[in-house]
C-alpha cells in the first residue's frame, strides 16, 4: 500500500520495506511530471517490484497520485539550503538519512543528473545508476554512480527519462507515454467551463505579456468561460490580479498544495500556458491546452499527452495573440 503524505517532513514513516527500484528525480515541477512516464514503464514491465520515489517535499503530494509509485520519500534540499545553520534542518536531515539508508535496494535511479541529485543517491544503499559524463546535465554527478549510462542529451525530456530506466532494467521502451495519472478520478465529474491561464513562470525569458494575458483573456471570457488564473508566489499572484482586474468572469484562487493544482487542471475545459510546470501536467492529464513558447524550443520541452496540443511560438520568436487565439480555438471542446 502507498505511504500517506504527513505534509509535515520529520513525521514521514520509515517504510517497513522500502523499494527493489528507488528513482532520485526531485525537482522542478516539470522535470518531475516529464519522470513519471519511465516510471510507469517500469511498472508495467516490472508488476511484481515496489517502486520508490525521492522527490522535493512540495512535488511529493503530486508523486503520490501516480499510481505507479509505491512509496514516496520527500526531501527538503530547497528549504535546508536557506537555513544551512539551523538545528531544524540538521534534525530533519538526519530524519531523511534515516530513511534512506533503513533498507538495501536491488537498483537506485538517479534520473536527474545533477550534483545535488546524485548526492542524495550517495545515501540510498544500493547499486546506483545514472548517465555516463557525456549525457549527464552536471558531469561531476557521474562520480557518484557505480554504473554509467549513455543517452542523447538532444532527446525529449520524457523519452530520455525512459531510455535511461529501460537500459538500466532491461528493456526497451515502447509506445506512448503513459504519466499514471486518471484525469476523470481527480475530477469526479465532468469538466467545467473553466480556462486555466498559467502566466507564471520561475524564468523571466519564458514569460509572455501582461498585455497580451489581458487580450487573450477578454476573448476567452467572451465565449462564455471562466478564467482561473493561478500562482505560486506574490509576484505572480499581483500578476494575476491585475490580469483578473480587467478581464470579465477571472477568478484568482489561493495558493493551493499540488494535488489540489492538479484537480484544478483536471477539471478545466482547456489550459492556455507558457513553458512551466503546470503545463505540463495539463498534458500529462489529457487536458487540451496551447502552449506559449518563448524562451525554450518545444522540440526538446514540449508538452506531451494524450489530449488536444496546440504550439505557439519558439525560443527567440514570441508569438503574437492573434497565433495564440487560433491555437485556443484548435483545442477548444
Amino acid at each position: 500500500m502507498k505511504n500517506r503524505l504527513s505534509g509535515v517532513f520529520c513525521a514521514f514513516p520509515v517504510p517497513a520495506r522500502m523499494s527493489d527500484i528507488l528513482f532520485i528525480k526531485t525537482s522542478s515541477l516539470g522535470d518531475v511530471i516529464h519522470h513519471m512516464p519511465a516510471v510507469c514503464d517500469a511498472r508495467r514491465h516490472l508488476p511484481q517490484a515496489r517502486i520508490g520515489w525521492v522527490v522535493e517535499e512540495a512535488f511529493a503530494p503530486l508523486v503520490a497520485l501516480n499510481c505507479a509509485v509505491d512509496t514516496v520519500i520527500p526531501v527538503a534540499s530547497r528549504r535546508w539550503r536557506s537555513a544551512l545553520l539551523s538545528p531544524q534542518t540538521w534534525r530533519e536531515f538526519v530524519a531523511f538519512r534515516r530513511v534512506m539508508r533503513a533498507q538495501t535496494h536491488e537498483t537506485v535511479i538517479d534520473a536527474q543528473g545533477l550534483l545535488r541529485s546524485a548526492l542524495v543517491t550517495r545515501l540510498a544503499r544500493g547499486r546506483r545508476h545514472g548517465y555516463d559524463a557525456e549525457s549527464v546535465r552536471e558531469r561531476a554527478a557521474s562520480w557518484f554512480y557505480d554504473v554509467h549510462h549513455s543517452v542523447d542529451r538532444a532527446l525529449h525530456a520524457i523519452t530520455r527519462n525512459r531510455v535511461l530506466t529501460g537500459q538500466v532494467l532491461g528493456y526497451t521502451p515502447d509506445g506512448p507515454p503513459d504519466f499514471g495519472l486518471d484525469r476523470a478520478a481527480l475530477t469526479g465529474s465532468t469538466p467545467t467551463r473553466e480556462a486555466v491561464l498559467l502566466h507564471a513562470t520561475a524564468r523571466p525569458e519564458k514569460e509572455w505579456p501582461v498585455a497580451h494575458w489581458i487580450e487573450l483573456g477578454q476573448d476567452v471570457a467572451a465565449r462564455g468561460y471562466t478564467l482561473v488564473l493561478p500562482w505560486g508566489n506574490d509576484a505572480e499572484r499581483r500578476r494575476s490580479e491585475e490580469i483578473a482586474a480587467t478581464v470579465p468572469n477571472a477568478t484568482v484562487p489561493a495558493l493551493q498544495p499540488l494535488d489540489e493544482a492538479a484537480r484544478m487542471i483536471a477539471r478545466a475545459a482547456f489550459v492556455v500556458g507558457v513553458d512551466t510546470g503546470l503545463l505540463h501536467l495539463a498534458a500529462a492529464l489529457g487536458v487540451p491546452l496551447a502552449a506559449i513558447f518563448v524562451g525554450t524550443e518545444p522540440g526538446q520541452h514540449g508538452p506531451l499527452g494524450s489530449g488536444k496540443i496546440e504550439i505557439a511560438g519558439t525560443l527567440g520568436r514570441m508569438p503574437p495573440v492573434s497565433d495564440v487565439r487560433v491555437a485556443v480555438e484548435r483545442i477548444e471542446p
